[in-house]
């Protein structure tokens, strides 16, 4: 598959990844509208994107400069490789 390189789209995959998260945490929310479960939804959000910016920017930043991520498949190899 051809990389995405248009701008234009890029940006229309971003607003949709957005809008996809969003309407899957207002349908988990609906599913059992307790503070609980906004509460856990909200530290899952944070988490996982706290998650993606460590394995995209400290470990290129901090642990192995010379390594680039393609993606969250390529950070994993990376993961696997550098423990054998």
């Amino acid at each position: 598959m051809k990389d995405l390189t248009n701008p234009g789209w890029i940006k229309l995959k971003g607003l949709l990844f957005l809008l996809t998260g969003i309407v899957a945490g207002v349908l988990v929310f609906l599913n059992d509208p307790r503070w609980q479960t906004g509460a856990l939804l909200a530290v899952a959000v944070w988490s996982f994107c706290r998650a993606y910016y460590f394995a995209f920017y400290v470990i290129e930043k901090y642990v192995d400069p010379s390594h680039k991520f393609s993606g969250l498949i390529s950070f994993a190899k990376y993961l696997f490789k550098r423990q054998r």
